[in-house]
Order: C-alpha cells, then sequence, then structure tokens
C-alpha cells in the first residue's frame, strides 16, 4: 500500500480547476461545440493548404480521419475547408486593407483564421458576427502565436461593419451612448 502523505512520496499535481478553459485561456475539448470543432479542423486543414500547398481532397480526406473528427459539424467543415480555398483570392483582397505588414510575414495560423472569420461572416449568415470574432479569437489563442489573437481580432473587427453593416449597426444601436 503506498502512502501519499510519507514524504519521500512524489507530490500530487495541483488540481485543474473545471471552468472549461485551460491555463492559456482557451476552450477546453469537452466545452466545444461540434462548429467549434470544424473550424478547429478546418484550421488544420487550411494551414495543410498554405503551408503544405497540399491539395484540398487530399487534406479533406487526411482531416476526416483524425481522432475526434466524428464530434465536428461535418458540413461547417466541408464548407470552410473548401469555401476558404476556393475563395482564397477573394479573402485575402478583402483581409490585405486592414493588414499592417505584406502576408508574407503573418502567420499562417492568423492567416487561415482570418479566412474562416471572413468566410463565415460572408456566407454563414445564421452565425452572429460577434460569435465569428470570437470563434475567431479563441482559435488563434489556441493554435496562434503569442498575440496573434489580438491582430485577428482587430482585422476581423475592421471588416465587420463592411460584412455585416446592418447587424453591426443595430447592435450599435442597442448600446447606451
Amino acid at each position: 500500500m503506498s502512502d501519499f502523505n510519507h514524504p519521500s512520496a512524489p507530490a500530487r499535481p495541483p488540481r485543474q480547476s473545471r471552468t472549461g478553459v485551460t491555463s492559456t485561456g482557451a476552450r477546453k475539448a469537452g466545452s466545444k461545440s461540434n462548429r467549434s470543432r470544424a473550424r478547429e479542423f478546418a484550421l488544420q486543414g487550411l494551414y495543410q493548404s498554405l503551408v503544405g500547398r497540399n491539395p484540398v481532397d487530399d487534406v479533406d480526406a487526411f482531416t476526416r480521419d483524425l481522432a475526434g473528427f466524428n464530434k465536428a459539424d461535418a458540413a461547417h467543415f466541408d464548407a470552410l475547408l473548401h469555401g476558404c480555398n476556393e475563395q482564397a483570392e477573394q479573402l485575402d483582397a478583402l483581409i490585405t486593407p486592414l493588414l499592417d505588414r505584406p502576408f508574407a510575414e503573418i502567420s499562417p495560423i492568423e492567416h487561415a483564421v482570418m479566412w474562416i472569420g471572413v468566410y463565415e461572416m460572408q456566407h454563414c449568415l445564421d452565425v452572429p458576427w460577434r460569435v465569428v470574432i470570437n470563434e475567431c479569437i479563441e482559435l488563434a489563442k489556441e493554435f496562434g502565436g503569442t498575440d496573434g489573437h489580438k491582430y485577428v481580432n482587430a482585422v476581423l473587427n475592421g471588416l465587420a461593419p463592411q460584412l455585416r453593416a446592418a447587424e453591426v449597426e443595430a447592435d450599435r444601436a442597442k448600446k447606451p451612448r
């Protein structure tokens, strides 16, 4: 029988709080919706396309075999992966005016997250614009660089009034001045 109170016994790690977020502020896997999971898998696929220049159909097949894909919204994953790949030039054209540096200096993760955000704002009108931005911030926090989420937030907030004008204006009208 092992004695955990014995001085030579290894110390137990501190208990993790069960708030639904990790120590970095990202959501824990158990608290993610099927659409959030779809965005994560789409991000991984878009990264493979951007960095590895892998064909989207190969990326799609590979991603569907990853552990946990069965918990993702497959239709939303399809829309994001294929839609962003097909509309890459148009998405970049919308994003570029808000950048303070060339795309070559933007992390491929942040680039792909911005694609997802712009695509969703244009084509997934059932997702409120604030949710789109929040989901993209979460993706950037979890997978991107230290302050990449701030950059993504700034760019998507800059595009929201253009891509979701009526929705953004309605939200602004609700706020007390």
